[in-house]
């Protein structure tokens, strides 16, 4: 007989003089000697009667179990596994599924699990998991021997314990190392992540203020009387505009996005100016003076944390903050927490705009200075080409568009020998663009949100999204010194006025989101949990104080779980992950997969290449999906030079990139301008709906209430309303609806268009009868 099985014979003899550990009154488990015996199996001896909480803080938050992916174990096929049966006899797989439902149902046994994590669901998923393992794997030796004791009267059910945590560990491994994930999750006092700045002694001041007030304007002049200083904005353009009027100011200073690296220096050595994106912000440089515009945005649900960690990290002597009044006591409570003081300018609009007291109601009504305002890129398309359908031409900015196309379509409209008079934009000229508007004109009041819990759904837009759009009306820069606001449909006029007559909520949290190390650490203790699921739990066992909340994660998972079977390490694969893409457009995803997989393989991505999988040279757009086509190229090409910058020898070629992306927003340039043709080459059915337009504001959705507030609009033709859905079948409003992407705006054009054609309906009845 081996040595090993004369080991686990005596191990065996042992258990019958100590047939079973008995749970005290106490709830603590008390194992027999054997245990703390070499010749003992290896398990991790139980128990701990409670959770350990660390003295200094509040009894953690239980973790969301439902998070807890369970790992497949694979069966041991060693020599060793078959000792087991070897020194007893073959077991009943009747009497272990017996044995096994009786310790399932033991409550001693469950609470014993609960102390030890287990709660009821993973309990359950773990027994379910141990009783495959029991009933279908090869088992090892002390194991089987245990359970040949149990069944043969020699053993106690409760004995199976240890061998089920053992178990359950291996498939949940999160249960051995609870204490050191939560530590490694509590983001309670996110001040202390920048020692280099809580090394300086900043000066804080707060530059508060509506739109159109300066306060911007004061807080660059001090930028650019410093010997150094960083800009930090949320767009492009704003990134771009501060460079610009930097260095036209004889101020050296480098622009740094995500997308771009631009050194003043011929020689590549950085200024002592940058203006950069907010998330590109280094909190490691020392500058003389930081300004961080748009501080409201601190509490944005998807990129709030990238202003709390400027805010809290750059250091700098002079930290300048721009943004609402309504940021100002939130801030104030969070420089406590760094013991530094708030020095608050205030600021009051430099131009008045005011509401006026009626709608605009028509198209025909629109004047020279007017920019109407929708949340859909859909309701520009239809309401541009009704414009220049008019005989007027409009200029037309959206989200999607590239900022050249952007900064094309704004200087067209702003030029005063341009005939183009008229503006169609979406929320996207609530920053950075500066534009000569008379009019604001809100189409609709209703904007697609998501929530915390990331969901989309429809809301009326805010206070805050409703005054920044406002303001952008007779700006100081202008021609037009007062502005004025109103609507389109008369109906939404006492809306604006109700939510314009409130006062903007104050901000009252910060946004944070997990770094790149705490998730390698989260990995190093659960090596086999996937990105996406290490981001849940860490999500899910976060501790954060009253001042911050944990930023919308979903995008970032998206990503994750899209290249989780791409062989990538774990810093590249959250790197791949963490990129600016727009996940609603196929072609996009499909191409952040494709360079994701080229990427793994070790191969670069060369310009060669990216060509081909872009098909390269593209033509002008013939219709609006080919526009919509070369805005997702473009976007394609945006991420090769955000992921060049990241990992420079795979993405070797950005010169040769961005040669071809500046053509490429020539082409789109050529698009927008031509985009009412692109529009009626889209659809040659649509023809202009607003020929009998008059008035016809009734066609609208019935009953349509607007969220958060006690405004009801109700159709005035309920029976035409009715009747639409029986031409949805094939018009444009059918394919908007299907795409979830019909708006009220667009919902008016659908019912112009059913009435049109059941006008023409009656007209051929009527012939008909008149032949007879």
């Amino acid at each position: 007989m081996s040595v090993n099985r004369c080991l686990y014979l005596l191990s065996r003899l042992r258990r019958h003089i100590h047939p079973r550990a008995a749970c005290s009154s106490t709830g603590g488990c008390h194992v027999s000697p054997a245990s703390s015996s070499p010749l003992a199996p290896h398990w991790t001896a139980p128990v701990v009667c409670s959770r350990n909480v660390s003295s200094n803080s509040s009894t953690p938050k239980p973790p969301d179990t439902s998070l807890f992916v369970p790992l497949s174990l694979k069966s041991d096929s060693t020599a060793d596994a078959a000792v087991g049966a070897e020194l007893t006899h073959a077991l009943d797989k009747n009497e272990l599924l017996k044995l096994l439902n009786r310790f399932y149902k033991r409550k001693e046994m469950q609470k014993l699990a609960a102390d030890q994590g287990l709660d009821a669901r993973l309990f359950h998923q773990a027994f379910i998991s141990f009783r495959k393992f029991v009933l279908e794997m090869s088992l090892p030796a002390d194991l089987h021997i245990i359970l040949s004791d149990i069944c043969c009267g020699a053993g106690h059910v409760d004995d199976i314990y240890p061998y089920f945590m053992r178990h359950a560990k291996h498939i949940f491994p999160m249960l051995d190392c609870m204490e050191d994930l939560r530590k490694i999750s509590d983001l309670r006092v996110p001040a202390n992540w920048y020692p280099e700045a809580r090394a300086v002694q900043r000066k804080v001041i707060f530059h508060a203020g509506p739109t159109n007030s300066g306060k911007t304007y004061h807080a660059i002049q001090r930028y650019l009387a410093a010997k150094s200083g960083v800009y930090c904005g949320p767009l492009k353009l704003l990134a771009h505009e501060i460079f610009e009027k930097s260095n036209n100011a004889g101020v050296p200073c480098d622009l740094v996005t995500g997308e771009e690296r631009t050194f003043v220096d011929l020689e590549g050595r950085a200024a002592g100016h940058v203006a950069c994106t907010i998330e590109m912000c280094s909190v490691n440089t020392p500058y003389e003076v930081a300004v961080i515009d748009e501080i409201q945005m601190i509490r944005d649900p998807s990129r709030g944390w990238a202003w709390t960690r400027a805010l809290l990290g750059l250091c700098a002597d002079e930290i300048h903050v721009c943004g609402e009044p309504a940021a100002v006591d939130f801030i104030r409570e969070l420089m406590f927490t760094t013991g530094e003081e708030v020095e608050v300018h205030t600021y009051q609009r430099l131009t008045p705009f005011s509401i006026l007291d009626q709608a605009v109601e028509s198209l025909d009504n629109l004047r020279p200075g007017d920019c109407i305002v929708c949340f859909s890129k859909n309701d520009i398309y239809s309401l541009s080409r009704q414009i220049e359908a008019r005989g007027q031409e409009c200029a037309v900015i959206y989200g999607s568009l590239p900022p050249g196309t952007k900064l094309s379509q704004a200087k067209k409209f702003n030029d005063p020998d341009d005939p183009c008079k008229i503006l169609v934009a979406t929320d996207a000229i609530g920053m950075g663009l500066n534009l000569s508007i008379k009019r604001i004109i809100f189409n609709s009041l209703i904007k697609p949100n998501v929530n915390e819990k990331g969901e989309k759904q429809m809301e009326t837009i805010s206070t805050s999204q409703a005054l920044q759009i406002s303001g952008r009306a007779g700006r100081f820069s202008s021609k037009f010194k007062e502005g004025e606001v109103t609507t389109m449909h008369r109906d939404d006029l006492p809306v604006l006025k109700e939510i314009l007559s409130h006062s903007v909520d104050a901000i009252e949290t910060a946004g944070l989101h997990p770094t790149a190390e705490q998730i390698e650490m989260f990995a190093y203790h659960l090596p086999d949990a996937t990105l996406s699921n290490l981001v849940d739990i860490f999500v899910s066992l976060s501790q954060v104080d009253g001042l911050y909340f944990v930023c919308n994660i979903d995008d970032f998972k998206f990503l994750a779980d899209m290249i989780q079977h791409i062989p990538l390490n774990l810093r590249s694969r959250y790197v791949f992950c963490t990129a600016p893409i727009n996940k609603k457009q196929p072609f996009v995803c499909t191409s952040f997969l494709k360079f994701a997989r080229q990427f793994s393989r070790d191969e670069p991505l060369t310009f060669d290449w990216v060509c081909r999988h872009v098909s390269w040279p593209l033509s002008p757009p013939k219709n609006i999906k080919d526009l919509v086509h070369l805005e997702a190229v473009h976007d394609v090409l945006d991420l090769y030079l955000w992921l060049s910058y990241r990992f420079m020898d795979m993405f070797p070629d950005t010169g040769l990139i961005r040669s071809v992306q500046r053509e490429l927003d020539d082409i789109i340039q050529e698009g927008v301008r031509n985009i009412t043709r692109l529009i009626k080459n889209t659809d040659p059915t649509i023809t202009d709906p607003l020929q009998k337009q008059g008035n016809r504001r009734g066609q609208t959705l019935g009953s349509h209430r607007i969220a958060g507030t006690g405004f009801t609009r109700r159709t005035r033709h309920e029976g035409e309303q009715r009747g639409s859905g029986e031409m949805m079948d094939n018009s444009l409003a059918s394919r908007l609806i299907k795409d979830g992407l019909l708006t009220p705006g667009l919902l008016h054009q659908l019912q112009k268009e059913w009435s049109k054609d059941h006008d023409n309906d009656n007209n051929g009845k009527g012939k008909k009868k008149k032949k007879r």
